[in-house]
């Protein structure tokens, strides 16, 4: 019950909890990162966005400025024609892997056991 009452008095909003799921929620942004992470060298805005199907334009762009703004990702413009930008993690970006990688790896868990033949 202790558990319960901190929550009541400090508020979910407040906590590293609420934090963490800011800067990592949404749909692609999980995504946007692990791609990064996996290719171990910065990535263009269409190899992203043919990594990440079916994200629309659009969408691409909001994530990455989120990320970018919240500073876990770094946007690298190159002044030359035509236009050349890469993205790439930053170090708290990569500390977030781990993470990631936990998510990931409890997800995995589940599928298996649900996969798993019931006895009845």
């Amino acid at each position: 019950m202790a558990d319960i009452d901190y929550i009541k008095e400090n508020r979910l909003e407040d906590t590293g909890f609420a934090y963490t799921l800011r800067l990592i929620g949404g749909k692609y942004k999980m995504q946007a990162l692990y791609a990064l992470y996996l290719n171990h060298a910065p990535l263009r805005y269409n190899a992203l966005k043919r990594l990440l199907v079916p994200i629309s334009f659009k969408t691409l762009t909001n994530t990455l400025r989120e990320l970018e703004a919240d500073g876990l990702i770094r946007r690298e413009e190159y002044p030359q024609i035509p236009p050349k930008v890469e993205y790439s993690l930053t170090a708290l970006g990569e500390s977030l892997i781990p993470v990631m990688e936990g998510l990931c790896n409890w997800g995995e868990q589940q599928q298996a056991k649900e996969s798993e033949p019931k006895d009845d």
